[in-house]
């Protein structure tokens, strides 16, 4: 009897996804038996040195890999769910959204400093309009002075900055950091009432072909619901603002526990100019959806009562 062949599974190059995705091909050879190999693929957005928004957010990160898939060079993918857009094409399913990292944005500052304690005119890196955006509001309204300064690069690129005496703090994902084990560098971990996430940040995309049933179903097995739940209602969100995955929006579905059972979701939504000057956050609370479909109403339904507070004016050009 011959061998299963090895499934592969297609990834960006850089050190954060090779990492994520050697943690989701060791869950899955343990799940199947079978043998992953990591196929590396180079994305434009990895290669371009333009800034996101100039060449169509983060989404770029992805087309290159679902080429990948559905021209069957590889079985599986994985992305960062943050850089997934909100459409999500008929002939690839979501197979799986593993359990959440730690969602929250981090600062690494020079000489440990925390946010609060940064000195006046502190230059701080960020190639995100939504950390722009919610770190000058904070700022001007506790009387604090910054530079919010725009920048590219991986993880070691923009903590060099900090590094080189370049830049006075730069601020990342939690989760990329901890998957790379450098969570260590952090200096102070951003509050999600001071910075909401990305919608979905922290979460993994399993991607596969719809048609790929076995495939389908043994990702499957690495599915977490309640997290499934909670950045379905995020992006749903993002979604209904109409917003593409660059726009300064951040949303954060919080689930609620009493003792061990979780009873509630409450879904936070905000979106603001880049230099803070105008912030339309809201919230909603209710009980955790127990459907995709309940989920997606969430989100829609705090992103209509966002637009009639006036969000769709602070995002800059929609995305149509």
């Amino acid at each position: 009897m011959t061998a299963e062949k090895a499934l592969r599974l297609g990834t960006r190059r850089s050190k954060l996804a090779m990492s994520q995705s050697g943690h989701v091909a060791e869950a899955v050879r343990q799940l199947t038996g079978r043998e992953v190999e990591l196929v590396e693929i180079t994305t434009y957005g990895d290669t371009s040195r333009e800034h996101l928004t100039q060449i169509g957010g983060t989404g770029v990160f992805v087309a290159a890999l679902r080429e990948a898939l559905a021209s069957g060079e590889v079985d599986f993918a994985v992305h960062s769910l943050k850089d997934l857009p909100t459409a999500q094409p008929e002939e690839l399913t979501l197979a799986a959204v593993p359990l959440r990292e730690d969602p929250r944005d981090v600062l690494i500052a020079r000489d440990g400093l925390t946010f609060t304690e940064l000195p006046a005119g502190a230059r701080v890196g960020t190639g995100s309009p939504r950390r722009m955006s919610q770190l000058n509001a904070y700022a001007k309204s506790h009387g604090m002075r910054i530079e919010t300064v725009p920048i590219r690069g991986n993880i070691d690129t923009r903590i060099g900055y900090v590094e080189k005496g370049e830049l006075d703090a730069v601020v990342l994902a939690a989760a990329g950091l901890n998957r790379i084990g450098r969570s260590g560098e952090v200096t102070d971990f951003l509050s999600t009432d001071i910075v909401l996430p990305a919608p979905g940040q922290g979460a993994l995309a399993v991607e596969c072909t719809a048609k790929n049933g076995v495939l389908v179903a043994a990702l499957a097995e690495l599915d977490d619901p309640l997290t499934r739940v909670a950045v379905t209602a995020e992006r749903s969100l993002l979604a209904a603002l109409e917003a593409g995955c660059s726009a300064p929006v951040g949303a954060l579905a919080d689930l609620l526990a009493d003792g061990q059972i979780v009873k509630e979701m409450r879904l936070r939504g905000v979106v603001g100019t880049t230099d803070g000057s105008e912030l339309v956050q809201l919230s909603t609370t209710g009980p955790v959806p127990s459907s995709e479909d309940e989920a997606l109403a969430l989100g829609r339904e705090l992103a209509a009562e966002m637009l009639a507070k006036g969000a769709a004016g602070l995002m800059g050009e929609r995305a149509l």
